[in-house]
């Protein structure tokens, strides 16, 4: 295992072969994982007046508890609880103050508002090295708009019945990000625990990043 995933899906996520085995999208989540021009999210805009804009507001399905957004994550199937995604919103041009790096992408600016956008494929280290985002890279804005996850696609929103959700040990992957493996034909994906991706000491790292990028961009004049 290497940070959050085993070393059994790190070789299947290096294998291009599986790239053909995504799920093809479904009518819910269609609209929001065409490829896209990046947008600009200006520093006027509200929350809402984005979404209405730009972001497409996670629809749900009739069991929200086993609802999950399937994700591309350099190759590698994973999931999201629907509950940890407020927004799924075409990748934008991020600001990247000097001090960022590694699985810290930059800052989307939310009228004015800096939020950390965390790169799943490097934090996971299924992926080494800059890369550059391809034309269905999206931002999975959390619920409180607190920081955004980077996944190189967001594939569709499904509803997952009980039976095929399979726990995992909390020592089964790095601080028990993998929470449990969703059976969906014959492949297993990685269901992620978003409170668990960052250790308590990484988030402190990022909020002190956070507060500092915000004086930076308070200090320029508005656009």
């Amino acid at each position: 295992m290497v940070n959050g995933i085993p070393a059994e899906s790190r070789a299947a996520a290096k294998d291009p072969a599986s790239a053909k085995h995504l799920p093809q999208p479904g009518p819910t989540a269609r609209g929001a994982i065409a490829p896209h021009r990046r947008p600009a999210y200006h520093r006027s805009s509200s929350p809402s007046q984005r979404a209405r804009e730009h972001g497409t507001p996670v629809a749900q399905p009739e069991t929200a508890s086993l609802s999950y957004l399937l994700l591309d994550v350099a190759g590698t199937p994973c999931a999201l609880p629907r509950s940890a995604a407020g927004e799924v919103l075409p990748l934008p041009d991020l600001f990247r103050p000097p001090a960022c790096g590694g699985w810290l992408a930059g800052f989307l600016n939310l009228g004015g508002e800096p939020v950390p956008v965390v790169d799943l494929a490097r934090l996971l280290g299924l992926r080494e090295g800059a890369h550059d985002p391809g034309p269905y890279a999206h931002l999975i804005l959390t619920p409180d708009a607190a920081a955004a996850w980077l996944v190189d696609r967001v594939t569709d929103l499904v509803a997952v019945e009980a039976a095929a959700i399979r726990p995992v040990a909390a020592g089964a992957s790095l601080n028990g990000c993998v929470s449990a493996e969703i059976a969906r034909g014959d492949r297993l994906i990685h269901a992620l625990d978003p409170a668990r991706l960052l250790s308590a000491e990484e988030r402190a790292r990022v909020g002190h990043l956070t507060r500092a990028a915000k004086a930076r961009l308070a200090a320029l004049p508005a656009a």
